[in-house]
């Protein structure tokens, strides 16, 4: 279901307009409030929205993490690149093989790697997971750490059909009913990848730490913060979500909105030429 984020604080949920102008105008004072002391601030997103990206940059800027887990850069391309000194976007993009990831340019992302200077931690599901999570599960695809992030555990039923209907509203109503529960199954090896990367960078720094990733990974009421609730209740995880024109799916403790941009029609595809 679309929420409509209304321009008001209210039952801990604080959303704000974001209007053109500097760093310090992109996040709102009572957005930053929310963020401060957090021990994890995941920073969700509309992936090909760039402002969504300044915004990002803007949070990591005032919240100084220790590591940042970015969900588009592979574990192997987040090693390769702390051996490195990066002095360019070009650079940039061939150590972490970019343009072979199918994320949107690393234009609209450097902003956001220049912001920190802190360690990048990788949590980008290879294909070859992807692939196992739709032939044999999330529990199979993760391995020995699946028992640990709940991925033997089946979801409940009325909450598996809300992630097979929304999958199906996402790729336009053209998914054959067989692939629903392994598009699900893929975005829960995503969560709990992205959730394991959160914890190894927080042993390995000492926190805070923050995460770029998408609004669907980032939201309270299925995302990566109910793994890291599980895990470690003690933690205080702050959950940002970006809408576009007011609409965004999920829960979160701060919602910043932009105006959305054009783009085509993501269904086009899947449309049946006559």
């Amino acid at each position: 279901m679309k929420h409509l984020a209304i321009l008001v604080c209210v039952l801990g949920l604080m959303v704000a307009a974001v209007r053109p102008g500097g760093a310090e105008a992109l996040i709102p004072d009572t957005a930053l409030t929310a963020m401060h002391g957090a021990d994890v601030l995941i920073l969700g997103e509309v992936h090909d929205n760039p402002t969504h990206h300044h915004i990002q940059a803007a949070a990591l800027t005032a919240f100084s993490p220790s590591a940042v887990v970015w969900e588009m850069v592979t574990e192997e391309g987040a090693q390769r690149l702390a051996q490195k000194a990066v002095s360019d976007p070009e650079e940039l993009g061939r150590i972490l093989k970019w343009a072979e990831s199918g994320w949107p340019p690393l234009s609209m992302y450097y902003p956001v790697f220049q912001a920190s200077t802190a360690p990048v931690y990788g949590a980008m599901v290879p294909r070859t997971a992807a692939r196992a999570a739709m032939e044999r599960g999330a529990a199979t695809a993760l391995g020995a750490d699946a028992a640990r992030f709940g991925l033997t555990v089946p979801l409940p039923p009325d909450e598996q059909a809300a992630r097979e209907a929304d999958q199906l509203a996402a790729h336009c109503d053209a998914l054959p009913a067989e692939m629903l529960p392994q598009m699900v199954a893929i975005q829960r090896l995503r969560d709990a990848v992205l959730a394991r990367a959160v914890v190894r960078a927080m042993e390995e720094t000492g926190g805070p730490v923050a995460v770029i990733t998408g609004n669907g990974h980032a939201r309270k009421d299925r995302g990566i913060p109910t793994y890291l609730a599980r895990l470690q209740p003690g933690w205080k995880v702050v959950a940002v979500g970006q809408s576009e024109d007011g609409i965004i799916d999920g829960d979160f403790d701060v919602v910043i909105d932009s105006p959305s941009i054009e783009r085509e029609d993501p269904c086009a595809a899947f449309q049946v030429q006559n």
